[in-house]
């Protein structure tokens, strides 16, 4: 009688939500916004957190990192409204 190993392989795995979440802050997408216009973007996470906090230093209020594409709305909106 043999035995069958029922474990998958973990190479041939897809990517679990957690590592997927690791890998976002890798890539490029992450913008900084402050209460006046998105100060930078196209950051991994990393870079972004940096400028946040060399902008928060310089006294820029209304700080946040968001996505590329949610600083986009925010801009829009703000452009509507002027």
């Amino acid at each position: 009688m043999s035995v069958t190993d029922n474990r998958s392989d973990p190479s041939t795995e897809q990517e679990s939500a957690p590592e997927q979440g690791v890998d976002e802050l890798h890539q490029p997408l992450w913008s900084v916004i402050s209460f006046e216009r998105c100060e930078a973007a196209r950051l991994v996470y990393d870079e972004a957190f940096k400028i946040l906090e060399d902008l928060e230093a310089q006294g820029v209020t209304g700080l946040c990192i968001v996505t590329d594409s949610a600083a986009e709305k925010v801009v829009a909106g703000k452009r509507s409204k002027l």
